[in-house]
């Protein structure tokens, strides 16, 4: 007798963790009820599976479609459930295909069988043949393609007998919690964005700090960087946003400090805040969306000396990726549309014409002496805003 429809759900990295993978599956399993939260389902985890029941048939296309951003799952298939009855299974797998076939005028196949209960009497070779020799009998338009089928049936023996004729890919990595928090750098540009994804599939948690420069950094460049901040947040779950107003910083920067260091004495102020503000949320590192020799204030002796003001470890992602390869990235993840609106970030205002590209350490250390940033730097965390974007 047919029985419910559910959704099956595969673990992506976590079937390598040894005495701590129950701590991983109670976090993916807390990713995917947070993802389905306006879901009336409940979520079972049995042998390397999870299962999502509950679900209406209507409802089902939305909640794949939120899966696919829960880190930690591989792929999701829609099942069919069955009792452990071999004409049951037969009848149901046979219905199933013919509704495959209906718009179709011939297709290949496979059966992939897995049999978990070693009680049910056909082993997973034996499931196999003797599906595939009953569907052939059934159906003229099939024929067997164990290479490169048209479509798999799947048939997993449990508890119960999942058949499924399809699986949709997700985002992999790690569930959302397993590695504590970072403070991403987010700037509005492409990079940002895209290596805060990389980090959140890593399974980190993400705070995020946005500098602008207030009258030369409009309110649309700020709303621009809350939204790329929210579409980051589907994937990555609630992330606090800090807004921190640079202009002060800038301008002493800018009066005070020599012209062709000024592009990375900001980015060492930045970082400075940056780290104050890991303290507070319990972050472990710095998280930024630079790619080696993209810009002057990326060549090695520049990301030299912006490490330099902090203690803590500064993460880049993407430092191997080409533009192409993060544009690719942004346009996957689907934040690419919004960062390239025309807003401005802090970033553009007071270039030098010609910035330094391989500072010293020594040499920034003392045109940082020129003004009193750590008071500037502390006004600033002050006079910040701080939102829960998610």
């Amino acid at each position: 007798m047919l029985m419910e429809d559910v959704l099956l759900i595969r673990y992506s990295e976590i079937h390598l963790k040894g005495l701590n993978r129950p701590f991983f599956e109670r976090k993916l399993i807390e990713g995917i009820k947070r993802a389905l939260n306006n879901h009336k389902v409940y979520v079972i985890r049995e042998q390397g599976r999870i299962y999502v029941k509950g679900l209406r048939q209507c409802e089902t296309d939305e909640a794949i479609d939120k899966l696919k951003r829960v880190f930690g799952i591989h792929s999701v298939s829609r099942a069919k459930v069955f009792k452990k009855d071999w004409d049951t299974i037969c009848a149901g797998v046979t219905g199933m295909v013919e509704r495959l076939l209906n718009e179709r005028d011939c297709a290949t196949f496979k059966v992939a069988a897995r049999r978990s209960d070693k009680q049910f009497p056909l082993n997973s070779d034996q499931i196999n043949r003797k599906l595939g020799e009953l569907l052939l009998s059934r159906f003229s338009k099939l024929k067997v393609d164990v290479h490169d089928p048209d479509f798999i049936i799947g048939v997993e023996v449990r508890d119960e007998v999942y058949v499924y004729t399809g699986e949709t890919g997700c985002s992999g990595g790690m569930p959302t919690g397993t590695a504590g928090r970072v403070v991403l750098l987010i700037s509005g540009g492409i990079d940002s964005p895209a290596a805060g994804f990389m980090l959140a599939k890593r399974g980190a948690e993400l705070s995020a700090v946005h500098f602008y420069s207030f009258p030369y950094t409009s309110e649309r460049a700020k709303d621009k960087v809350i939204e790329l901040t929210r579409l980051l947040s589907l994937y990555a779950g609630t992330i606090k946003l800090h807004l921190v107003p640079f202009t002060e910083i800038q301008t002493a920067v800018y009066e005070k400090c020599p012209s062709k260091e000024t592009t990375v004495l900001m980015r060492r102020q930045m970082m400075k805040i940056a780290e104050m503000i890991a303290h507070e949320d319990g972050a472990k590192a710095l998280v930024t969306g630079e790619s080696l020799g993209q810009v002057a204030s990326q060549t090695l002796e520049s990301l030299a000396a912006t490490d330099d003001a902090v203690k803590i470890p500064v993460f880049r992602p993407l430092i191997g990726f080409d533009k192409d390869d993060i544009m690719d990235l942004a346009r996957k993840i689907g934040t690419y549309e919004t960062s390239i609106l025309p807003y401005e970030d802090c970033c553009t205002v007071f270039v030098p014409r010609h910035p330094v590209t391989r500072p010293s350490v020594d040499s920034v250390r003392a045109s940082e002496s020129a003004a009193d940033f750590e008071d500037l730097n502390v006004h600033a965390l002050a006079e910040r805003e701080i939102l829960n974007i998610g």
